[in-house]
Parts: C-alpha cells; sequence; structure tokens
C-alpha cells in the first residue's frame, strides 16, 4: 500500500450505545486490507479506550485514523474540560468519572494507560476549558 487512507468519525457525548463503532470499523478496515491479527488488536484497543473517554469526559469529538504503509496514526479531538494533570491521568486506576458511569462497568482509570501500552507513540495535548488532542501511532 503507497498511498495513505483516512478516515473520520464522530463520537458522540453520552452515548454509551454507540460507543465504539469508529474502533468496530477501523478493526473492519484493517482485516479487509489483511492486516496482522495482533496488529489490529492494538489498534482497535487504543481507538476504543479514546473513543470511551471522549464520551464519558469530554461530550464526544473527532477521531481521525490514518493508515499509512509502516503504522497507523489516530488523532482523537475533543472539546471537553480538558486534562488538568495529565502525568496523574495515566496512573493506572486514576479517575475522575461519575459514579453513574462506574457503576455501567466504565470509568476504571484504564483507558489513558491502555492507550499507550497499546500504541509505539502517544502525545497529550490538553487545556483546561479547552479540550485534549491525542495523537497515538502503532507501527506495523
Amino acid at each position: 500500500m503507497s498511498e495513505r487512507l483516512n478516515f473520520r468519525f464522530e463520537v458522540a457525548g453520552d452515548d454509551f450505545t454507540s460507543a465504539g463503532q469508529a474502533s468496530v470499523q477501523v478493526k473492519k478496515i484493517l482485516r479487509q486490507l489483511g492486516m496482522e491479527t495482533d496488529f489490529i488488536k492494538r489498534v482497535s484497543i487504543a481507538m476504543y479506550e479514546g473513543e470511551i473517554n471522549m464520551v464519558i469526559h469530554a461530550g464526544g469529538g473527532v477521531a481521525e485514523v490514518n493508515v499509512c504503509e509502516d503504522h497507523v496514526e489516530i488523532i482523537l479531538e475533543d472539546h471537553g474540560p480538558g486534562i488538568a494533570d495529565i502525568e496523574k491521568a495515566m496512573q493506572a486506576g486514576y479517575s475522575t468519572a461519575p459514579d453513574s458511569v462506574r457503576s455501567l462497568g466504565f470509568g476504571a482509570g484504564m483507558g489513558l494507560p491502555n492507550m499507550k501500552k497499546n500504541s509505539d507513540s502517544m502525545d497529550i495535548s490538553s487545556v483546561v476549558g479547552e479540550g485534549t488532542r491525542i495523537v497515538m501511532r502503532v507501527n506495523i
């Protein structure tokens, strides 16, 4: 594959029934392209966790996926409250999710750590009151 494939997904906020639909679509696309199962799993987990974070914390956002010859890039952008302390948010088990979300089985504080674990690089930029942008790269 010499050219880049680009996909854009709108992620609805506070909608747990449609949460994860973008990562399911990306998984199907990568399968159709003949990618390795372990690679697809890493991309899917990283993207799903990002989607869920946008649903829980940011009122939704946009997920862009760029499939390149040697990697997949996932760009997640929202206009939510932002992350006040990124270092703290990266700690496994740390969560600001409300009890109503936790009662649904979400908000365990593993989203950002799982995103980092399943990507080869991850960059987070966030401004409190403006939103968050996360760029992940998963190498093929």
